[in-house]
């Protein structure tokens, strides 16, 4: 078959792009009067429509196109010391929908990332059981498994802005956050394999890290919703999200869900680790530390208009974010665009579902003038997303964790966008 378009292939492209047109003009006028008839992009052949491309042998592993580059998870070098204990952050701004892309979701290691053969891995369950385990990862895939769709928010995502405003761009002021299905077996079926004695209440995760990062778990948790998972958005784990194997905690601070997890152990109270010490917790105005904070409260983010993403068009345009709660469901988001004298109800277009982010979306004309665009989530529990002023009232400004308060972003009249804070 001839490579070269027939005339009768060009006139119904024409055709079939006039078409297209006037369909759109029927339905969005503001968008096709900014169109111009006679645009080459329109009237004539482009390459891609020219040459044969790439076959199918070319790319056995898809990969992005080549015109999202940027769309990449980036990382603050001068937030620590060096990157093998440090976090990169998932660019928000980019996303759609509530699923996040595998190869975009955020990092946070301790120790590095640890490359581990699948078939030299084993997960040990020992303590205060009945019967000592170890699974191999043919094991633990020949157990009962199911899919759910969580989120993961690191514990210290925007605590950079417990003192104001930081970092000018929603991927690093809350990019410590993905959601994805996570495939894997209940932590209860491998629990029950290995039998509890009457006096276990916690358990101790640990992972195969160079840091051996390790935390405790109260039991209650474990017996409730945790899954102990091997796959995420339908393939293997990723290396940096713990392949082959690790914990998923619906709804808890991420640090909990060990990753490359080697060994599971009960007992009678909390290990206190210095990762449950000394950090991931919470300092307070009068000095003391609150510890065992698991749970994340509401939260939302608008993630366009952002810093990184400003305003481009007068007119017909979309604000859209994500809302999440380790409590349960979103219920409501509601969105002002004046600082907060007036607030609207926002659509929440996509899946609503336990501890998952949803998508939230406001249809809106923009004439140029100088927006202060917030966001807050209502979630079923009836808890409502607190003002960063509300937030600091309680807890000071001296934490780095658990920072959910509402964020605001300025577009100004060309619509660039900054992080700002009212009052």
């Amino acid at each position: 078959m001839s490579d070269r378009p027939t005339a009768e292939f060009l006139n119904r492209r024409r055709f079939l792009g006039a078409a297209g047109l006037a369909g759109a003009g029927a339905m969005l006028p503001q968008l096709a009067q900014a169109g111009d008839a006679s645009d080459p992009k329109i009237t004539e052949v482009q390459d891609w429509n020219r040459y044969l491309g790439d076959g199918v042998d070319k790319r056995p592993y898809g990969l992005p196109s080549k015109f999202e580059k940027d769309v990449i998870r980036r990382d603050v070098s001068w937030l620590t010391a060096g990157p093998e204990s440090s976090v990169n952050f998932t660019p928000l701004h980019a996303l759609d929908g509530i699923i996040t892309p595998s190869g975009l979701c955020f990092e946070r290691h301790h120790g590095g990332l640890a490359e581990i053969d699948p078939a030299d891995h084993r997960l040990m369950i020992n303590g205060l059981v009945d019967k000592p385990l170890v699974f191999t990862m043919d094991d633990i895939r020949r157990m009962p498994r199911v899919n759910k769709v969580y989120f993961l928010e690191c514990a210290a995502n925007s605590g950079m802005e417990w003192r104001g405003a930081q970092l000018n761009g929603c991927q690093f002021t809350h990019g410590m956050i993905h959601n994805v299905m996570y495939t894997g077996v209940p932590l209860k079926v491998l629990l029950d394999e290995a039998g509890l004695k009457p006096n276990a209440k916690w358990l101790m995760l640990e992972g195969a890290d160079a840091a051996g990062m390790n935390r405790s778990l109260p039991l209650s948790k474990a017996l409730d919703d945790v899954l102990i998972a091997f796959a995420m958005n339908g393939e293997a784990l990723r290396p940096e999200q713990g392949y082959p194997l690790r914990a998923v905690i619906p709804g808890w601070q991420g640090n909990l869900w060990v990753k490359w997890l080697r060994r599971i152990e009960a007992g009678d109270q909390p290990w206190q680790t210095r990762e449950e010490t000394s950090k991931y917790t919470d300092l307070m105005p009068d000095g003391r530390a609150r510890k065992h904070t698991f749970v994340m409260d509401a939260k939302s983010v608008i993630t366009n208009p952002s810093p990184q993403a400003p305003l481009k068009h007068q007119g017909r345009n979309v604000l859209t974010g994500i809302a999440w709660s380790g409590r349960g469901t979103v219920k409501r988001v509601d969105v002002t665009l004046d600082g907060g004298r007036n607030w609207q109800e926002a659509r929440i277009d996509g899946p609503v579902l336990d501890k998952s982010l949803v998508r939230f979306y406001v249809d809106f004309d923009w004439n140029g003038q100088e927006l202060m665009v917030q966001s807050r989530a209502i979630d079923d529990t009836g808890y409502v997303q607190p003002t960063k002023t509300e937030l600091r009232k309680i807890r000071g400004v001296n934490s780095i964790y658990h920072n959910n308060g509402i964020q605001t972003w300025l577009v100004r009249a060309g619509g660039e966008t900054e992080n700002v804070e009212i009052g």
